[in-house]
């Protein structure tokens, strides 16, 4: 899943990040108290900013739930267990997508 977000940041606020991945705020909020690997800054109001990396780890997370149909309880003993050799093949995953992308692009310019 490709995420247009502006990468001149360095935090991301709640609303940015759910428009982005095109879910509610709900469930980044559920995502974030699930999985030890988000972790982000709040402010003093609570309001959660997410950090460039918290952005990969999302996209991670939901790569392996949504895309791929791991329950939460998998996902978290995936990510545990072998989480270099899922973030390779999620890094592929994402590189290859983008290929795609930009080939669409110039063919639909031709």
């Amino acid at each position: 899943m490709h995420i247009e977000l502006p990468e001149n940041k360095r935090y991301y606020s709640m609303g940015e990040v759910a428009k982005a991945f095109d879910v509610n705020q709900s469930l980044i909020r559920f995502w974030d108290k699930e999985f030890d690997i988000l972790k982000p800054k709040k402010n003093a109001k609570g309001n959660r900013m997410f950090t460039p990396e918290d952005v990969k780890n999302l996209q991670l997370i939901y790569h392996l739930v949504k895309e791929r149909g791991f329950t939460l309880e998998g996902a978290k003993v995936h990510l545990k267990e072998g989480q270099q050799k899922t973030l390779d093949k999620f890094d592929i995953i994402r590189k290859l997508e983008m290929i795609r992308t930009q080939l669409l692009n110039i063919k639909n310019e031709l």
